[in-house]
Protein backbone atom coordinates (compact mmCIF):
# COMPACT_ATOMS: atom_id res chain seq x y z
CA UNK A 1 0.00 0.00 0.00
CA UNK A 2 1.26 3.23 -0.98
CA UNK A 3 1.09 5.74 1.94
CA UNK A 4 2.08 10.30 1.41
CA UNK A 5 2.56 11.27 4.83
CA UNK A 6 3.73 14.30 6.50
CA UNK A 7 6.38 13.33 9.29
CA UNK A 8 9.25 14.63 11.33
CA UNK A 9 12.15 12.19 11.65
CA UNK A 10 12.76 11.38 15.35
CA UNK A 11 15.31 8.73 14.45
CA UNK A 12 18.02 7.67 11.83
CA UNK A 13 20.56 4.69 12.15
CA UNK A 14 22.46 3.48 9.56
CA UNK A 15 21.40 -0.08 7.79
CA UNK A 16 23.72 -2.27 5.74
CA UNK A 17 26.25 -0.56 3.45
CA UNK A 18 24.23 1.70 1.82
CA UNK A 19 20.68 2.27 3.49
CA UNK A 20 19.36 3.95 6.25
CA UNK A 21 16.42 3.51 8.64
CA UNK A 22 14.49 6.37 9.77
CA UNK A 23 11.38 6.40 12.42
CA UNK A 24 8.58 9.06 11.49
CA UNK A 25 6.66 11.11 13.79
CA UNK A 26 3.29 10.93 11.55
CA UNK A 27 0.02 13.14 12.65
CA UNK A 28 -2.21 10.52 11.94
CA UNK A 29 -0.08 7.31 12.04
CA UNK A 30 1.70 7.81 15.07
CA UNK A 31 5.29 6.31 14.74
CA UNK A 32 6.62 4.84 11.23
CA UNK A 33 9.82 2.83 10.38
CA UNK A 34 10.71 3.61 7.09
CA UNK A 35 13.97 2.01 4.92
CA UNK A 36 15.76 4.41 2.87
CA UNK A 37 17.73 2.57 0.31
CA UNK A 38 20.83 4.05 -0.79
CA UNK A 39 20.52 7.47 1.66
CA UNK A 40 24.66 6.66 3.00
CA UNK A 41 25.20 7.16 -0.65
CA UNK A 42 27.33 10.80 -1.86
CA UNK A 43 24.94 11.25 -4.77
CA UNK A 44 21.78 10.13 -2.74
CA UNK A 45 18.55 11.97 -3.34
CA UNK A 46 17.06 10.83 -0.23
CA UNK A 47 19.77 11.44 1.76
CA UNK A 48 18.43 14.71 3.01
CA UNK A 49 15.25 13.42 4.41
CA UNK A 50 16.89 11.12 6.83
CA UNK A 51 18.63 14.13 8.45
CA UNK A 52 17.18 14.24 12.83
CA UNK A 53 14.91 17.03 12.86
CA UNK A 54 13.60 17.14 9.14
CA UNK A 55 9.93 17.93 8.69
CA UNK A 56 8.52 16.58 4.92
CA UNK A 57 6.18 14.66 3.14
CA UNK A 58 7.24 11.07 2.58
CA UNK A 59 5.64 8.71 0.37
CA UNK A 60 6.87 4.92 0.88
CA UNK A 61 5.22 1.38 0.41
CA UNK A 62 4.35 -0.14 3.23
CA UNK A 63 2.38 -3.87 3.59
CA UNK A 64 3.45 -4.85 6.99
CA UNK A 65 6.30 -3.74 9.48
CA UNK A 66 8.79 -1.43 7.92
CA UNK A 67 8.10 0.72 5.07
CA UNK A 68 10.10 1.92 1.50
CA UNK A 69 10.44 5.26 0.71
CA UNK A 70 9.47 6.10 -2.89
CA UNK A 71 9.98 9.45 -2.91
CA UNK A 72 9.96 12.55 -0.46
CA UNK A 73 9.71 16.71 -0.32
CA UNK A 74 11.30 18.54 2.49
CA UNK A 75 8.92 21.91 4.08
CA UNK A 76 11.58 22.13 6.85
CA UNK A 77 14.94 21.02 7.46
CA UNK A 78 15.90 22.57 10.83
CA UNK A 79 19.18 22.38 9.30
CA UNK A 80 20.01 25.18 12.65
CA UNK A 81 19.48 22.88 15.18
CA UNK A 82 21.73 20.36 13.22
CA UNK A 83 24.70 22.70 13.11
CA UNK A 84 24.64 24.32 16.60
CA UNK A 85 26.17 21.75 19.11
CA UNK A 86 23.33 23.13 22.10
CA UNK A 87 20.42 23.02 20.27
CA UNK A 88 21.40 19.50 18.75
CA UNK A 89 21.47 18.27 22.20
CA UNK A 90 18.38 19.46 23.00
CA UNK A 91 16.55 18.50 19.65
CA UNK A 92 17.91 15.02 19.74
CA UNK A 93 16.42 15.45 23.48
CA UNK A 94 12.81 16.36 22.64
CA UNK A 95 12.89 13.47 20.00
CA UNK A 96 14.51 10.56 21.81
CA UNK A 97 11.84 11.35 24.89
CA UNK A 98 9.07 11.09 22.46
CA UNK A 99 10.57 8.27 20.68
CA UNK A 100 10.29 6.52 24.00
CA UNK A 101 6.85 7.44 25.76
CA UNK A 102 5.05 7.16 22.87
CA UNK A 103 3.86 3.68 22.22
CA UNK A 104 3.84 2.35 18.53
CA UNK A 105 0.21 1.48 18.42
CA UNK A 106 -0.82 5.35 19.52
CA UNK A 107 -1.67 7.87 16.95
CA UNK A 108 0.39 11.24 16.99
CA UNK A 109 -1.94 14.36 16.16
CA UNK A 110 -0.65 15.74 19.74
CA UNK A 111 2.33 14.58 20.26
CA UNK A 112 3.53 15.35 16.28
CA UNK A 113 1.82 19.17 17.17
CA UNK A 114 4.14 19.53 20.39
CA UNK A 115 6.76 17.89 19.28
CA UNK A 116 7.48 20.38 15.49
CA UNK A 117 6.39 23.36 17.69
CA UNK A 118 9.19 22.17 20.16
CA UNK A 119 11.81 22.42 17.11
CA UNK A 120 10.30 25.01 15.99
CA UNK A 121 10.80 27.42 18.59
CA UNK A 122 14.67 26.17 19.06
CA UNK A 123 15.34 26.83 15.29
CA UNK A 124 13.65 30.56 16.38
CA UNK A 125 15.93 30.83 18.62
CA UNK A 126 13.47 30.95 22.17
CA UNK A 127 15.49 29.87 25.54
CA UNK A 128 15.65 25.74 25.12
CA UNK A 129 15.89 25.96 28.84
CA UNK A 130 12.69 27.03 29.47
CA UNK A 131 11.31 25.44 26.12
CA UNK A 132 12.49 21.64 27.19
CA UNK A 133 10.78 22.32 30.18
CA UNK A 134 7.77 23.41 28.70
CA UNK A 135 7.99 20.14 26.41
CA UNK A 136 8.88 17.72 29.14
CA UNK A 137 5.52 18.89 31.06
CA UNK A 138 2.95 18.32 27.87
CA UNK A 139 4.88 14.83 27.10
CA UNK A 140 4.28 13.95 31.21
CA UNK A 141 0.25 15.45 30.32
CA UNK A 142 0.03 13.36 27.25
CA UNK A 143 1.02 10.39 29.15
CA UNK A 144 -1.16 10.72 31.92
CA UNK A 145 1.21 11.64 34.57
CA UNK A 146 0.55 15.46 34.44
CA UNK A 147 1.05 16.92 37.73
CA UNK A 148 -1.58 18.68 39.97
CA UNK A 149 -0.69 22.41 39.99
CA UNK A 150 -3.65 24.24 41.23
CA UNK A 151 -4.50 22.75 44.72
CA UNK A 152 -2.86 20.90 47.33
CA UNK A 153 -2.24 17.30 45.99
CA UNK A 154 -3.60 15.36 49.16
CA UNK A 155 -5.81 18.12 50.79
CA UNK A 156 -7.13 20.21 48.32
CA UNK A 157 -6.54 22.91 49.30
CA UNK A 158 -5.43 26.18 47.47
CA UNK A 159 -3.43 28.02 50.34
CA UNK A 160 0.30 27.58 51.18
CA UNK A 161 1.33 25.47 48.50
CA UNK A 162 5.09 25.74 49.13
CA UNK A 163 5.94 22.38 48.64
CA UNK A 164 6.40 20.03 45.39
CA UNK A 165 5.98 16.51 45.45
CA UNK A 166 7.31 14.04 42.41
CA UNK A 167 6.60 10.85 44.31
CA UNK A 168 2.37 12.03 44.58
CA UNK A 169 2.70 13.98 41.26
CA UNK A 170 1.77 17.74 42.56
CA UNK A 171 2.17 20.58 44.79
CA UNK A 172 1.77 20.21 48.68
CA UNK A 173 0.39 22.31 51.10
CA UNK A 174 2.49 23.31 54.07
CA UNK A 175 0.38 21.29 56.54
CA UNK A 176 0.26 18.13 54.28
CA UNK A 177 3.88 18.42 53.62
CA UNK A 178 4.77 15.51 56.26
CA UNK A 179 3.15 13.27 54.13
CA UNK A 180 5.91 13.39 51.80
CA UNK A 181 9.18 14.49 53.66
CA UNK A 182 11.19 14.13 50.59
CA UNK A 183 8.84 17.18 48.98
CA UNK A 184 10.70 19.84 47.21
CA UNK A 185 10.59 23.78 48.69
CA UNK A 186 9.33 25.45 45.39
CA UNK A 187 9.45 29.39 45.13
CA UNK A 188 6.26 31.27 43.70
CA UNK A 189 8.38 32.36 40.80
CA UNK A 190 8.58 28.61 39.62
CA UNK A 191 5.05 27.59 40.91
CA UNK A 192 3.60 29.96 38.32
CA UNK A 193 6.19 28.94 35.56
CA UNK A 194 5.18 25.33 36.64
CA UNK A 195 1.48 26.85 36.51
CA UNK A 196 1.78 28.18 33.15
CA UNK A 197 3.75 25.20 31.57
CA UNK A 198 0.21 22.78 32.51
CA UNK A 199 -2.08 24.91 30.42
CA UNK A 200 -0.33 26.36 28.03
CA UNK A 201 0.23 25.00 24.04
CA UNK A 202 3.95 24.34 23.01
CA UNK A 203 2.33 26.43 19.88
CA UNK A 204 1.55 29.58 21.35
CA UNK A 205 5.01 29.90 23.67
CA UNK A 206 6.12 33.12 22.88
CA UNK A 207 9.20 34.73 24.80
CA UNK A 208 9.66 34.39 28.19
CA UNK A 209 12.69 35.85 30.20
CA UNK A 210 13.39 33.80 33.27
CA UNK A 211 16.22 34.40 36.09
CA UNK A 212 18.98 31.49 36.13
CA UNK A 213 18.01 30.96 39.40
CA UNK A 214 15.40 30.39 39.00
CA UNK A 215 15.72 28.14 35.98
CA UNK A 216 18.21 26.11 38.26
CA UNK A 217 15.11 25.39 40.51
CA UNK A 218 12.80 25.16 37.78
CA UNK A 219 15.50 22.41 36.48
CA UNK A 220 15.45 20.09 39.48
CA UNK A 221 12.18 19.83 40.02
CA UNK A 222 11.25 18.87 36.41
CA UNK A 223 13.72 16.11 36.68
CA UNK A 224 12.52 14.92 39.71
CA UNK A 225 9.65 14.84 38.86
CA UNK A 226 10.34 13.15 35.21
CA UNK A 227 12.90 11.04 37.17
CA UNK A 228 9.47 9.68 39.22
CA UNK A 229 6.79 9.27 37.07
CA UNK A 230 8.66 8.07 33.96
CA UNK A 231 11.87 6.62 35.20
CA UNK A 232 13.63 6.99 31.62
CA UNK A 233 17.96 6.68 31.40
CA UNK A 234 18.17 9.08 27.85
CA UNK A 235 21.60 9.00 26.02
CA UNK A 236 20.59 12.79 25.02
CA UNK A 237 19.71 13.55 28.33
CA UNK A 238 22.88 12.43 30.04
CA UNK A 239 24.75 14.29 26.67
CA UNK A 240 22.64 17.35 27.74
CA UNK A 241 24.11 17.28 31.52
CA UNK A 242 27.55 16.88 30.50
CA UNK A 243 27.19 20.17 28.17
CA UNK A 244 25.95 21.95 31.19
CA UNK A 245 28.42 20.38 33.38
CA UNK A 246 31.33 21.86 31.56
CA UNK A 247 29.28 24.83 30.24
CA UNK A 248 29.40 24.64 26.56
Amino acid sequence: MLYRVEGIVIRSMDYGEGNKIITLLTEHYGKVGVMVRGAKKPKSRHAAMTMPFTYGQYIFFRNKGLGTLNAGEIIESHHKLREDLTLAAYGSYACELLDRVLQEEETGSFWFGQLKACLDALQEGKDPEVLIHLYEMKILQAAGYGPEMDVCVVSGTDQELEFFSPRLGGVLSRRSRHLDPAAMAVSPSVLKLLRLFAKLDMRRLGNVAVKDTTKAELKSVMRALMDMQLGMQLKSRNFLDQLDKYQI
